[in-house]
């Protein structure tokens, strides 16, 4: 359409096979008369110019996001991933690394009581470190379920150093952080699963700890009573006595006998 009224403009300036315009510009203050050959050579390259314009420039034909398409048969814009392709850093070899499972001889996922790597102190220290930040604060630093947020009214959480935990699997730990149990969330977006496994290791380690006897200490390794440490950090001798649930915790009681369950 411009180019249409630009061509109408331009024939009404030019007389045909003349090249000077019919028009004329007055000079300011000095009122002579003057052709204008560079308005003129201006004027057609501008229309040379905007005769090189298209429609199709402005609405280029593109993929939309969620769209469909003439481009494909199946109508789709977007297209769907090749099968058996793996995104770069998204490879997932080694099962158990990543689950805590193996597959089992009757079809199901099983969790051995092993680990996928061999258990260092740098391990154990890296587990200490990690269980402390996210463990803690629920299962206590000694694992025994009485952390701060009992302390605040809440219910207290799984007791790490009960029979029924310490008859499980170290990988069951693993389980249960990757994919949460319960009221406890999973973490493995907070903890990486190399991280999840030195967990996994450091309640192992925290499991014999507590329940350690004399006769498992070697005998060049000093033994020092917990009352004598807690007076030498300045601690009341009842931190080195079992922990106890508060008064203002919630507890689990059992319904009343007809109650519904």
């Amino acid at each position: 359409m411009m180019r249409k009224q630009l061509l109408a403009i331009s024939s009404q300036l030019f007389a045909p096979g003349d090249w000077v315009p019919r028009v004329s510009i007055l000079s300011p203050g000095k009122g002579t008369r003057f052709t204008c050959h560079m308005l003129a050579s201006a004027g057609f390259f501008a229309l040379a110019l905007l005769s090189g314009c298209r429609a199709d420039m402005q609405n280029q034909p593109k993929m939309y996001p969620n769209r469909g398409s003439s481009i494909f048969a199946d109508q789709r814009g977007a297209r769907p991933q090749p099968a058996n392709t793996v995104a770069r850093g998204q490879l997932r070899g080694d099962s158990f690394f990543l689950t805590g499972t193996v597959p089992g001889a009757d079809g199901y996922r099983q969790e051995p009581n092993a680990m996928p790597f061999p258990v260092t102190m740098e391990v154990l220290r890296r587990g200490q470190e990690q269980f402390n930040l996210y463990c803690a604060p629920c299962h206590s630093r000694v694992g025994n379920g009485l952390g701060e947020i009992v302390q605040r009214g809440f219910k207290p959480a799984a007791n790490l150093l009960d029979q029924v935990r310490l008859a499980q699997p170290v990988s069951r730990y693993f389980y249960v952080m990757t994919y949460g149990y319960n009221a406890m969330p999973e973490y493995a977006t907070q903890i990486a699963p190399e991280d999840r496994w030195a967990v996994a290791a450091y309640v192992r380690a925290l499991q014999l700890s507590q329940a350690a006897k004399l006769s498992d200490v070697p005998k060049s390794v000093t033994v020092r009573d917990l009352k004598d440490i807690a007076r030498e950090e300045g601690l009341p001798a009842s931190a080195a006595e079992p922990w106890t649930a508060p008064t203002n915790a919630v507890k689990s009681y059992q319904p009343a006998e007809g109650a519904p369950r």
